[in-house]
């Protein structure tokens, strides 16, 4: 080692040095004044064709202060090294693996980091040997480099959605689309690039680029292709695209979470998320930013969910293994959604492998599942999944805390798609799904709710710049109760909602900062409001039957992603909403100025069937903003407005299988909102952790709200009951992610308030004197944290914690007598709140061997919900006893409920 090489003062030389390298035999010449040693590897990849393999866990720490002057690599890394316990090697390929306590023995084969020096314009997947470096493109003029290509999965052939492409060094990157394709534009010369799937495995390329090339790449869905190597491309969405308010969630990452009988839940992933929360324990639905459950639209594939939950809310209505991933949609919702207020939630259903017959499926105590996908001939593949549950042992184990020994449950559902490839440019995919609930609280009442969606999708590619979807199906909900408490009274009661619909979403790739997107959506909406009829040839109840709505809603959009320079980007659009009511109805008159009460009737007027009855139109704006402070911190803006032409009618801060929908009329306004939101964004250590900061304001007008005592069953003159109300909700979220090392896991915060005013013109009746009171979904503080330990590479342990502040509740105060009997005195609506919910779970992953050639891949998972058994109230009721009006708290989940599920793939 030459005297030359020595260490100086740290902060001398941060202010004064420089940082040289010599090209003659790769070696070393410098100023490295206190740099991290992945900074140190960065720049000597840059400027030589050493290439280093390493944990950055194992250097993170590691500072490098020396300088050196025509130094051989392995004479600047011992000293670098020296009083550590880092070793390192040094192929004969310029390959440096990094290694902690141990040395490593490298030997290759003697052409395994060969160059392939054919100088191509295309290369596809099979050409590839993983390690080598090769040259892509014919030399022509300019600095950079279009690579373009498709991303494909080595399991299945099938392309892979959401896929990163990026380039470690210039900091570019780019997602593949639907189809796997991908665009990027690279500086000329010596590149490494990583390919990241949404599941977190890897790939890389060693390129010299000199021109114009396509590019294939098939990469693994099941294995770390580089083990050894950390790679966080992915982070890098968090900062730069921009969207806000968007969180995205993998199947891998749902299976990490503890959730009620082993089952892996996608509404209970969601709710880890900053601005998600839920009413209560086994609740129906979930709240966005302040919105109510109904808000939020959430579409499987192309159909939407109206119910979205099994078994009251413990279950999911969707099987997480027919499901490749999820997207929440809280701010920034693109300009091709409309429809609901608060959020959308689209699940992307898993697409069938092209090789092979697999499968995957799971055993738990309440439920089992299998799914099967694979070829039907060449250019076929299909998807079928089916799930069944067997839970009346656990209402029995509930019995002695919520009185439900006498309640018996069962849901089941089927999915089904084939997707067919007619050529190139086109492809279609018919796709289907049936959900069955029945259960029943005593022996005399049974209630049953289903789903029926299906839809028909053409994908027709114009040209690598045009793409287009077309869509059409159709949306079914419907709940029935049969009561036979009593022959004399025994009845049946039910309604349903049937949407068809009609879409054509186009998206166009003009030049290289254009992203257009544009296209049509119909939806005609058919509701039976609510019927009921006698059971039995004994009953005497009397058939009444609130008239069917019929309603149609049209929408054109078009909006534009624009790259304005490296630091802005900028995505907006327009979207333009009609909503028209139809007939046949008979409607009444009031008389002008007065409020739709009884007294106020004066006539009726008759509507025909197909007759346009009421119509409303309005535009939905969108426009949102990223700017780049630099590679790895970002600030994003923006602003959106919604429309919501369909109402959900209930009382209650959840959704519960007797409420109902109902259409905008004569009477009731579609409700509109706008939201404004601002958002810090940052990646820390390498991007290893991610963290973000929102602010949310939002106002909203035409919110149902009811009078008191308000009856909203079989009720064909709602609006009588229902009060002008206006919204607002406000909050901050604070995110933090951990996505490296054993130790991974998120945190998230929010404070937010959800508020309502009855409108100072209603004269039906003022809530809480027209003063602003806390929603029913108003709870200011939630906190989520999720903690995942991987104690090998087949264990991992995840432990799960919620709090929340307790929702709103109206209570009784007092008790008077009135007209010779006595009456409870309300307090004013909203103004007390059951306790604070707090919840601890915990699980743990047991994965089988990862041998190759195995009939089936199994893995377990052990663990207990609500570890503390915490008696968190779900609601507080009050049953009048010997005179006095005594409350009580409902608890769903009062005890550590333990579980072991068994899970398969093949």
């Amino acid at each position: 080692m030459r005297k030359h090489l020595r260490f100086f003062p740290t902060l001398f030389f941060m202010l004064f040095a420089q940082v040289a390298f010599s090209q003659q035999a790769d070696r070393i010449t410098g100023f490295f004044p206190g740099i991290s040693f992945l900074r140190f590897v960065e720049l000597v990849e840059g400027e030589t064709s050493y290439r280093f393999y390493l944990k950055e866990l194992d250097v993170k720490d590691l500072t490098v202060n020396l300088q050196a002057k025509e130094d051989k690599l392995e004479d600047v890394l011992t000293v670098i090294f020296d009083k550590t316990d880092l070793k390192f090697s040094i192929s004969n390929q310029k390959e440096v693996f990094i290694s902690k306590g141990e040395k490593l023995v490298v030997k290759f084969a003697p052409d395994y980091f060969l160059q392939n020096t054919a100088s191509s314009s295309s290369l596809v997947q099979d050409e590839f040997v993983r390690n080598r470096r090769y040259t892509l493109g014919t030399p022509g003029p300019g600095t950079e480099a279009t690579l373009s290509g498709v991303i494909t999965s080595l399991e299945n052939q099938k392309p892979i959605e959401g896929a990163i492409v990026y380039e470690r060094e210039s900091q570019r990157q780019t997602l593949t689309n639907r189809e796997g394709r991908y665009e990027i534009t690279l500086p000329k010369g010596d590149q490494t690039l990583l390919i990241q799937n949404i599941g977190g495995y890897t790939e890389q390329r060693l390129l010299n680029i000199q021109g114009d090339a396509a590019l294939d790449i098939t990469i693994g869905e099941g294995i770390f292709s580089l083990s050894e190597v950390i790679v966080r491309s992915g982070a890098l969405t968090n900062v730069s695209r921009p969207e806000m308010g968007v969180q995205s969630l993998s199947v891998q990452q749902l299976r990490k979470l503890p959730a009620v009988m082993g089952e892996v839940d996608i509404i209970r992933g969601i709710l880890t998320m900053p601005g998600v929360n839920t009413a209560g324990e086994a609740s129906v639905g979930f709240n966005v930013r302040g919105g109510a459950a109904d808000q939020n639209l959430i579409l499987l594939d192309q159909n939407t969910l109206y119910n979205p939950s099994h078994l009251f809310g413990f279950f999911s209505a969707v099987n997480s293994d027919m499901v490749q991933g999820v997207e929440l949609y809280k701010a920034g919702i693109p300009v091709s959604y409309g429809g609901r207020l608060s959020s959308v939630l689209q699940v992307t259903p898993k697409a069938g492998r092209q090789d092979k017959i697999g499968g995957s499926g799971g055993i738990g105590p309440m439920t089992s599942r299998l799914s099967l996908d694979g070829p039907i001939g060449k250019n076929t593949t299909f998807v079928v999944g089916t799930r069944l549950t067997y839970s009346d042992w656990l209402l029995d184990y509930l019995e002695e805390r919520a009185d439900l020994g006498a309640s018996r449950a069962q849901f089941g559902d089927f999915n089904a798609s084939i997707q067919h490839q007619l050529g190139e440019k086109d492809k279609i995919r018919a796709s289907g799904y049936f959900s069955k609930d029945k259960f029943q609280f005593d022996p005399d009442t049974v209630y049953s709710y289903s789903n029926l969606n299906y839809a028909l999708t053409w994908t027709h590619y114009f040209n690598d710049d045009l793409e287009a979807d077309f869509s059409a199906g159709q949306d079914k909900y419907d709940f029935e109760v049969q009561g036979e408490d009593n022959p004399l009274n025994s009845y049946l009661y039910g309604f349903d909602i049937t949407q068809t619909f009609l879409k054509a979403l186009f998206r166009h790739e003009k030049g290289d900062r254009h992203i257009f997107t544009y296209g049509f959506h119909g939806i005609h909406y058919d509701l039976n409001p609510g019927k009921i009829d006698p059971l039995g040839a004994e009953s005497i109840v009397i058939p009444d039957e609130v008239p069917r709505e019929k309603g149609l809603e049209a929408s054109l959009f078009l909006g534009d992603e624009f790259e304005v320079n490296e630091k802005l980007t900028l995505s907006g659009g327009i979207r333009l909403n009609w909503f028209g009511y139809f007939g046949p109805q008979t409607l009444p008159e009031y008389a002008p100025g007065e409020p739709f009460l009884p007294e106020n009737i004066i006539g009726e007027t008759n509507y025909g069937d197909g007759e346009l009855v009421k119509s409303y139109l309005g535009p939905e704006m969108r426009l949102s903003g990223r700017y780049a402070l630099n590679n790895w911190s970002s600030i994003k803006a923006g602003v959106n407005t919604m429309r919501q032409s369909i109402h959900l009618l209930s009382n209650s801060s959840v959704i519960t299988p007797t409420d109902t929908w109902k259409l905008s009329d004569t009477f009731i306004q579609p409700q509109t909102g706008i939201q404004y939101a601002l958002g810090y964004f940052r990646n820390l250590e390498n991007n290893a952790i991610e963290f973000s900061a929102e602010l949310y304001y939002r106002t909203m007008n035409n919110l149902l709200d009811y009078r008191s005592g308000a009856t909203l069953v079989l009720n064909d003159r709602i609006e009588q009951d229902v009060l002008v109300t206006k919204g607002k909700a406000y909050g901050v979220e604070l995110y933090l992610k951990k996505v490296t090392g054993k130790l991974n896991g998120s945190f998230a915060y929010t404070y937010s308030r959800s508020l309502m005013l009855t409108d100072p013109t209603e004269r039906k009746e003022q809530v809480n004197r027209s003063e602003w009171y806390p929603s029913n979904f108003d709870q200011p503080h939630t906190a989520n944290l999720v903690l995942n330990y991987e104690l090998s590479r087949r264990v991992n342990t995840t432990l799960a914690g919620k709090y929340s502040t307790g929702r709103p509740v109206t209570l009784p105060v007092a008790k008077f007598e009135y007209g010779g009997s006595e009456r409870v005195y309300f307090a004013d609506r909203n103004s007390f709140r059951i306790p604070d919910y707090f919840r601890l779970d915990l699980s743990v992953n047991l994965e089988g061997n990862h041998k190759v050639n195995k009939v089936a891949h199994g893995s377990w998972s052990f663990g207990v919900y609500n570890i503390l058994g915490r008696d968190n109230a779900y609601s507080v009721y009050y049953i009048p006893e010997e005179g006095k009006l005594n409350g009580y708290q409902l608890s769903i989940f009062a005890e550590p409920i333990p579980f072991v599920s068994y899970n398969f793939r093949f």
